[in-house]
């Protein structure tokens, strides 16, 4: 992928294996132009906020050009104080890949020299070791950007070669020499939304991902309870109640389930398979309701990719510098209230996918509703055995879990250093949130998938989908049928490495 001052959109940045920084000279021109203008502020002696000042409420501290150099270095260290678990090799590298997208607009008064780093980073895989704890998302994400910064001076450690290495052996090793920040340099790294915009643009994968495996759930489901296609008809959704969302998973739906005998529609309920005391003229609303619970949560979803991919093209430091008319503003981009929203509303898109599993994954296992599939969907008569009933309760503590992470983040701003900073965006922490719901909700797929997967073992693989039995197929050559009381939990993994990959979207 090119990087240059044009807009990059999401898919690009997601599919991006290799990252080149144009190296055209009206590119490096108009990004200089930037730098240069900076620079001569700075020579003709008048204040600039964090290049000739202290930071934050420390801006009332000058300080002379010579020691310009020095402040870069300090500002890096003094936030080196991050916490928590390490950030995964791929957001680290995400983060990288959108400073230097960011810092390509050429409105942060950075050199082409330093970019050049950002690149060399990237392409090398030299990828900074981020605390992911130490942010409260405005003036940016500070102290993790803090570690991309230090690594490029040649300080603290990285992911390299498959271990984690101290950055300087790694340098000594390829002979590189570490960079000498330039006035401003440092502070326009760590003064943006790289790490709140990288957690998001990891999870927003992740989820969409899940959100497409739950709707291959749902869609068997229809299958083994044998339940009326009626409710995704096209006219309920297309005609009815256009939203887009509800429109795809609908449609998503009804072509997941093309080819099984095992559904029915509403004028042929009584001949195909119940009798008057079985008949209920309509399905449970969490069968029935799926297009409109699942449809405005992937309508969210392509709001929040929407500002993300808005966030990673922003100028979000401060100053910001007008070069062509030769004008710094003083300014807030680096609030990070885009992704903070973005992030706490899917919380609560994830929380009510996490309460429906559960609340349909509860119909599978009850005799009492799940047509036939029997007691919690035992293979074996023998009163000793007792299938999924252990793993409907993990199932649903995992779906509390979730949902008693729905408070939005945003909400519970706190001010910092000397009330200078006397609101912020939570933007990080609504980010790994998000992230940390994520792989809760992979678990409980995990689970309901292996519980489908019984369902067809009872019900006859023969009636199914085509496309149920190629996710049935998937899971058992991972993991036998549950007959015998067995543990569990490493099937559970199995069937998540799947999801992960892909393979029962």
């Amino acid at each position: 992928m090119k990087v240059d001052s044009s807009y990059i959109r999401y898919e690009e940045i997601l599919k991006a294996k290799s990252i080149k920084l144009s190296s055209s000279s009206l590119f490096k021109e108009e990004l200089n132009l930037g730098h240069d203008f900076l620079m001569e502020q700075i020579r003709q002696g008048k204040p600039i906020y964090g290049v000739t000042t202290g930071f934050g409420s420390s801006g009332k501290n000058y300080v002379s050009y010579e020691d310009a150099q020095k402040l870069q270095q300090n500002i890096y260290r003094f936030h080196g104080c991050g916490v928590g678990k390490n950030l995964s090799l791929e957001v680290s590298r995400y983060a990288v890949l959108i400073r230097l997208i960011s810092l390509s607009k050429g409105h942060s008064g950075v050199s082409y020299e330093l970019l050049q780093r950002l690149e060399m980073l990237l392409e090398k895989n030299i990828i900074p070791l981020i605390p992911s704890q130490g942010s409260v998302g405005a003036s940016g994400d500070l102290t993790p950007l803090s570690y991309v910064a230090a690594v490029i001076a040649g300080e603290r450690e990285v992911y390299y070669d498959g271990a984690i290495k101290e950055v300087q052996s790694v340098y000594e090793t390829l002979g590189i020499t570490p960079y000498v920040f330039k006035p401003k340099e440092a502070l326009a790294l760590m003064n943006g939304t790289a790490i709140m915009s990288a957690i998001a643009l990891e999870s927003l994968q992740s989820f969409e991902c899940l959100l497409d495996t739950t709707e291959s759930f749902v869609a068997g489901l229809f299958e083994v309870l044998l339940n009326d296609t009626t409710p995704l008809s096209p006219f309920v959704h297309d005609t009815a109640k256009p939203f887009s969302g509800q429109i795809h998973v609908a449609k998503n739906l009804r072509k997941k389930l093309e080819g099984s005998t095992l559904t029915h529609g509403r004028d042929n309920r009584y001949d195909k398979f119940f009798t008057d005391n079985e008949l209920n003229i309509q399905d449970n609303y969490s069968i029935r309701c799926t297009p409109q619970v699942l449809g405005v949560v992937r309508d969210n979803l392509e709001l929040s990719k929407q500002w993300v991919e808005q966030e990673i093209n922003s100028v979000n430091d401060n100053p910001l510098i007008d070069a062509k008319n030769k004008k710094l503003y003083t300014s807030g981009n680096f609030y990070g209230g885009y992704i903070a929203h973005a992030m706490d509303t899917l919380k609560i898109c994830i929380a009510n996918v996490a309460d429906l599993l559960d609340k349909e994954f509860a119909l599978l296992v009850d005799e009492k509703f799940n047509r036939g599939l029997g007691e919690n969907l035992k293979l074996s008569r023998e009163p000793y055995y007792h299938g999924f009933k252990a793993m409907q309760i993990t199932l649903s503590s995992l779906s509390a879990d979730i949902i008693k992470n729905t408070t939005a983040a945003s909400i519970h701003s706190r001010p910092t250093e000397s009330l200078n900073q006397d609101k912020v965006s939570m933007g990080t922490t609504a980010a790994l949130d998000f992230s940390k719901m994520n792989k809760v909700l992979q678990d409980m797929l995990g689970i309901a998938m292996l519980g489908l997967a019984q369902a067809v073992d009872i019900r006859g693989k023969e009636r199914v989908s085509p496309v149920l039995l190629g996710y049935f197929n998937s899971i058992r050559e991972k993991v036998k049928p549950l007959v015998e009381d067995r543990r569990m939990d490493k099937d559970i993994a199995e069937v998540k490495s799947l999801i992960e990959a892909g393979y029962l979207r």
